[in-house]
Order: C-alpha cells, then structure tokens, then sequence
C-alpha cells in the first residue's frame, strides 16, 4: 500500500530570529557570546525586541531534517506546534513553501506563545543563540494524528522533546501506530544532556519501539555512559536494529544486522556548522527511503552535510538533487 508520507518528523517547531549585533551589544544585553542557552519568556520578548534588521527562518533540528529531505523530493510532513501568532504564522507558511506539509495549524487562544531562538551575529561570525521554547515543547498526543504516524514509511522523533512527559507519551504512540502501519520509527537523540536527564526512558524507546537511531559521538556514549565508543555502539546495536553515528571529521559508522560500515568524508573547514547533523540526517533518511544501501544512504548524508557548512544557516541553498547526481549517488 502506498504510504500518505515517505518521511514524517515530529520535533520543536522554532523560529530562528537572526540579527547582526557587536561585542559592545553582547555586553550591554548580557549575552554571554557563542553558545546556545535557554531562556525565559520576559527575558525573550527583551531580546526579540532589541534585534535590529531581523531576519526569520524557520529553524528546529528534526524540522530542519524534514525541510532537506523535501527538498530532495520526499513527500514529507512536519509534526509541531505554533501559536496563533505572526511567528506562528510565519512558520506554517514557510514550511508549507518548503514543500513540507505542517500538519497541525497554528494554535489559537491563551496558550504561549511560538518558540524562537535569538540569534546574535557578532562581527567575527560567533553565533550567541538564546532560545525560548514557548509552545513547541508542549507537543502532545494530541498533536499527533493517527492517520500520519501510521500511515508514515519513515518516522523521524528528535530527542528534545523527551524533556516532558506528554512528548514521551506522544513519541511512544507515533511509533506503535507507525510501525503498526509497516513503516519504520527513528529517533535523532538530540543531546547527550538530554539522554542524562531521560536515559531509562531514552533507552525503553530505542529498544521496545524503535527501528534506528542517528547520533553523534557524544550522544552515542552517553546513552551507556561510556568513553568508549566502540562499547557504545555494540551495545546500542543490541537493541536497535539499525545505529548511525557520526564522528565529525571522522566520517559515519553504521551498524546494522548485516555489519559495521565505516564511511569516510572528505575534511572542510565549515564557514557555519549549524545544521550539519540535521542535513546528514536527510540525505541519510532520503536513501532509506529509496531502499539504497547503507553505504549510500551514509554518502547521500555527508553529502547533504558538506552543502550546508558551506554556508551561513541551517537549510540548503543549492539544488540538492542536482547535487546527489553530479556525486554519482542518483540518478539523473
């Protein structure tokens, strides 16, 4: 039977609000330079309302995923929740121009407000990213139509939203109902904080409910609370059919019921590595798919990784298919 979506992510809903700041600025509006920090709802209207020349995109890292797989070609949706707000608005629509189907309309009433993450561009190209998470974090089963998840060929989860129960309890129905419809259900683990703060709950869902799992090396080890990656990887592999970890400037382990497949990359400089592990994930998720081998799938990943460190923001700027042809991985 043919699947209403090929890939159907479920995950933080943010708008990035992007604005060129200097040091001076920083200080003045005690930012601390170069990281990313949560904030709270006061501090974020104080902040949005300082930016000067905003710039918005939408942004979240499973929904960044989504938006390069659609551009690929994957019939997609994306599960999150906005307010009924300009924000909220403006994400819907610009999803929606991604060729992403948003699936759940903006939320009206007295709920909070849409998430966004402030984004200050000093002069020297630092990112100090300062991020409300309003609404998006209060996903919940309810936000999560049966008649997606279970009619989804691949079902993408980010780990971000494990931080409350009714997301637990969102992730965990989405991926019986989708593997109940035959497709396959997957997490992006998101944060090795993130796993330390959930990892029973992490760990019950990778094993009873889930078909892959995409991390970084430092996700990977968290999850068993190892420095060794190799010990990590055998024992997630144990529970999980399917683990794929990447290492950075190392290249891609997959391990699977058929073997271990390192994949090298070729080692850039980045001009901005925002997003790298959200595109690698598309490319990757787009050759599942299409049934191609692991190897190619873990190819199509560094590909889609290497377009979008080339340049400043999290989504690609370059015709991806076209891309993935002139590298020999797919067909013209």
């Amino acid at each position: 039977m043919t699947k209403t979506y090929q890939l159907v992510g479920i995950g933080n809903a943010v708008v990035d609000v992007i604005s060129q700041c200097d040091d001076s600025f920083l200080d003045h509006m005690g930012i601390e330079k170069g990281i990313m920090q949560l904030i709270e709802r006061e501090r974020g209207e104080v902040l949005y309302a300082a930016m000067k020349e905003r710039v918005q995109t939408p942004g979240g890292s499973v929904a960044n995923t989504i938006a390069g797989a659609g551009a690929l070609g994957l019939s997609s949706a994306f599960i999150g929740r906005v307010h009924d707000d300009a924000l909220g608005r403006f994400y819907a629509q610009a999803m929606q121009d991604d060729g992403v189907d948003f699936v759940n309309p903006p939320v009206a009433g007295g709920e909070l407000p849409t998430s966004r993450s402030m984004i200050f561009v000093s002069p020297d190209g630092e990112r100090s990213m300062n991020t409300y998470l309003g609404i998006s974090s209060e996903l919940s089963s309810d936000d999560v139509p049966n008649a997606v998840a279970g009619q989804a060929q691949i079902m993408f989860l980010e780990g971000y939203l494990f931080d409350k129960d009714k997301g637990k309890t969102a992730f965990m129905e989405a991926a019986r109902d989708c593997r109940a419809g035959g497709g396959k259900p997957g997490i992006a683990i998101s944060d090795p904080f993130c796993v330390e703060r959930h990892r029973a709950d992490f760990l019950k869902l990778i094993e009873t409910e889930l078909e892959f799992v995409i991390g970084n090396e430092a996700e990977i080890r968290s999850l068993f609370e190892t420095d060794d990656l190799e010990e990590a990887l055998a024992k997630t592999a144990a529970i999980c059919p399917l683990v794929v970890c990447t290492r950075s400037g190392e290249g891609v382990t997959v391990v699977s019921p058929a073997g271990r497949i390192d994949v090298p990359v070729t080692r850039v400089v980045p001009v901005d590595a925002t997003g790298a592990g959200d595109q690698f994930a598309a490319g990757f998720l787009f050759g599942l798919a299409h049934d191609q081998d692991l190897e190619t799938c873990a190819r199509m990943g560094n590909a889609c990784a290497a377009e979008v460190i080339s340049h400043i923001g999290p989504r690609p700027q370059t015709d991806m298919r076209a891309l993935l042809q002139a590298a020999g991985l797919l067909a013209a």
